[in-house]
């Protein structure tokens, strides 16, 4: 990651409209039957990508406006790494479109709403946040390590691939 990730916005203004654009997305998505989040991500004050929650009408739950701008803007940029850019998002990124972001390695993320409002609204955010804090033997989901007879045998072949891309 970068250090520009913990420095201040440059423009506060900008941050705002950007901000504001990610809210009034959300908004229209919930009239157009979606989910209340909407993201966009932006380079050099120009939006390269944007994206509006469509886990029920894509049936995938997966299908967050974060990670589907983030999609759309790797595809727009041709690369899996989107340093440079900025992802404003109507809330506070859910764990994983937060661990996508910064796969992503975009530069910074800003957000309007939090995990409180978003639990307010009837969502998981703050679950799964209070979820991973805890321990993995009092998860509800047993998520349990069994190792096979090579657990290692992909991370092998990838080190001995000479046509992998790193990441």
């Amino acid at each position: 990651m970068t250090s520009a990730a913990a420095q201040p916005a440059d423009n506060n203004d900008i941050d705002e409209s950007f901000l504001d654009e990610a809210v009034e997305l959300a908004v229209r998505n919930v009239l157009d039957g979606g989910g209340p989040f909407g993201a966009v991500l932006v380079q050099d004050e120009v939006v390269v990508a944007r994206g509006v929650n469509r886990v029920t009408q894509n049936l995938d739950p997966s299908a967050h406006a974060e990670v589907l701008a983030i999609r759309e803007a790797c595809q727009v940029r041709g690369d899996f790494q989107l340093r440079g850019m900025t992802l404003y998002a109507s809330c506070e990124p859910c764990p994983m479109c937060l661990a996508t972001a910064l796969w992503a390695r975009v530069d910074r993320v800003l957000y309007a709403g939090d995990r409180h409002d978003a639990a307010v609204g009837g969502f998981d955010d703050l679950a799964f946040y209070d979820l991973f804090a805890t321990s993995r033997d009092q998860w509800e989901t047993p998520v349990v390590q069994l190792r096979t007879q090579d657990p290692a045998a992909p991370f092998e072949a990838w080190l001995r691939s000479t046509s992998r891309v790193d990441y």
